[in-house]
């Protein structure tokens, strides 16, 4: 269906399904108070194909659970919300399971809806705030498992080819936070569903110190693991319903092993893990917190008194006031460490 903007008529077909000048307060879970010129929904291919149609001559946005986001200020264009729902088994065999869920699912109630199933692979990325259709986006990971560890293939509908097109495995380029779609591809494509393929076996995850403590003795199973991985995130990060935050606000940053010997000597206590790349990931909390960030406040932006990745709004912050105490923390860990820190959260 083409839908022509010079059309009077439609236009006002589809404004009226749009919200003008409409509060995103409630749609980013850092609470800041920015404004959408437009605001609309989708919940399906037919139904962005239609608003992306109607917004053509305006700047465009899609937002899902504005778990990794931050607004510095208004939207001056269209917001378009994805509510593409539902969960469903496609197929199955031997070992595994393969399992498709919309976009705008929830996440965690994924998670939670496949460990009650018996489903196993995603209980260690248990209550990471947001929706299914950031997880691929951001390649979200925790305790020593990743999406791409379980990702089947994704659907996503081109904004210029104005097509569906299925990825797999290899076409999302997954990285460390990383993927296709915040680079090569940002901005080009909007994810519909994302099929993700479960073990009926698990194979347990459990080589985190935190998460080897917090299960003691207790006999292995998935729903173990994702209560061990739930009261540890309880523990140490703050509700979004309760204190604005987008979760990690920066990635721990990867340096070369001898730049980390360097480190090392002046900075005993550092703290860094091997990876595949014989790279050394340094923890980015830990740097912060050296640099006196943790538990700072400035009026109602803040970093968190008990994770220093994370920054907080404790009420009214602006985004703009978050971002500039963001610049701050970047600036001093440079200048105490010589190591570069990358925002993880989206800066709109």
């Amino acid at each position: 269906m083409v839908i022509y903007i010079d059309n009077e008529k439609i236009q006002k077909i589809y404004m009226a399904a749009f919200s003008e000048n409409q509060s995103l307060k409630p749609y980013n879970t850092f609470g800041i108070d920015a404004r959408a010129k437009w605001l609309g929904r989708f919940s399906s291919a037919e139904e962005l194909a239609e608003g992306a149609d109607w917004a053509s001559a305006r700047p465009m946005m899609i937002l899902g659970g504005g778990s990794n986001i931050l607004f510095r200020g208004d939207f001056e264009g269209v917001v378009l919300l994805n509510e593409v729902k539902g969960i469903e088994l496609l197929n199955e065999d031997e070992d595994y399971v393969y399992v498709r869920a919309g976009a705008g699912e929830n996440w965690d109630g994924l998670v939670q809806y496949c460990i009650g199933r018996g489903w196993a692979g995603l209980e260690n990325l248990s209550l990471i705030p947001g929706n299914v259709g950031a997880a691929p986006m951001q390649n979200i990971g925790a305790y020593g498992v990743e999406i791409r560890d379980v990702f089947w293939e994704l659907e996503a509908w081109g904004i210029g080819e104005r097509a569906v097109k299925t990825f797999t495995l290899s076409d999302c380029e997954f990285g460390y936070r990383e993927s296709v779609f915040k680079h090569r591809l940002r901005g080009q494509f909007v994810i519909l569903n994302v099929t993700l393929r479960l073990r009926k076996q698990p194979i347990y995850h459990t080589s985190y110190g935190a998460l080897r403590d917090e299960l003691g003795n207790a006999e292995l199973s998935i729903r173990a693991v994702a209560d061990a991985v739930i009261r540890i995130r309880r523990s140490k990060l703050p509700d979004p319903a309760e204190i604005g935050n987008a979760g990690s606000f920066f990635k721990n940053p990867t340096v070369p092993a001898e730049s980390f010997e360097a480190l090392k000597a002046e900075f005993p206590g550092i703290v860094g893990y091997p990876t595949e790349e014989a790279d050394i990931k340094l923890a980015a909390g830990w740097l912060i917190e050296q640099c006196g960030w943790k538990g700072f406040r400035r009026g109602d932006a803040g970093v968190h008194a008990r994770q220093a990745l994370v920054l907080v709004n404790y009420g009214k912050a602006t985004g703009e006031e978050i971002y500039a105490l963001s610049e701050e923390v970047l600036q001093s860990v440079r200048l105490k460490f010589g190591v570069a820190l990358e925002r993880e959260v989206n800066i709109v």
